[in-house]
């Protein structure tokens, strides 16, 4: 049945569409309707097994590069931003690097590394993107300071319980040149909007 045969298809080259983008159809039709119909391989095992390992160490090759080009210019971009960030009178930069401006003072206690904290937080690419939030979720979030991004375990150590911060987190102190997830790209500045609601006893 024609209709079948091009649903197989079509899925097929739908859920592998990274994997076979750069490859030549044709080539793999072909070797598609020599193995359904038992047919002997034009190519050996041994070539086979050469030139796919040899496809993969180039594709493997180009993603690093594609990464490296990607993190470089979040890098710049990030310096660029914290620079003229700096100048702003309201906005306070630590000796790590870390960026932050006071929304609110609070009153009560300063945790320590190994304080746990509830907190309600937004987080936001420099474009303006939000990548989480506990404020929409509508539930704050609880977990020891240490146990974060080194950007939060230093800048929550600044707040008193009741206060508002919003942190401007280069990414050494973020998620590095690795990123997090499909949205936070290796060497992604963030910014983050916390709110301190309380020091949780031990």
């Amino acid at each position: 049945n024609q209709q079948v045969g091009y649903s197989f298809g079509y899925l097929m080259g739908r859920s592998n569409a990274e994997s076979i983008q750069d490859l030549d159809l044709d080539a793999f039709v072909q070797g598609l309707r020599e193995a359904s119909k038992g047919q002997a391989a034009s190519l050996s095992d041994e070539d086979m097994a050469r030139v796919l390992t040899q496809y993969k160490r180039q594709a493997e090759a180009k993603q690093l590069l594609e990464v490296k080009q990607l993190a470089d210019k979040n890098a710049k971009i990030g310096a660029a931003f914290l620079a003229e960030n700096a100048k702003k009178a309201d906005v306070k930069t630590t000796a790590s690097g870390l960026q932050y401006m006071v929304l609110q003072q609070g009153q009560g206690k300063s945790p320590k590394a190994n304080s746990k904290v509830k907190v309600h937080y937004e987080g936001r690419l420099i474009d303006q993107t939000v990548f989480d939030s506990s404020i929409a979720r509508q539930q704050p979030a609880e977990f020891q300071v240490s146990q974060v991004i080194q950007g939060w375990t230093e800048g929550l150590q600044l707040m008193k319980e009741g206060a508002k911060y919003r942190f401007f987190i280069p990414a050494k102190l973020g998620y590095g040149q690795i990123g997090s997830g499909d949205v936070i790209e290796p060497n992604s500045t963030l910014i983050f909007d916390v709110e301190l609601i309380e020091v949780l006893p031990k």
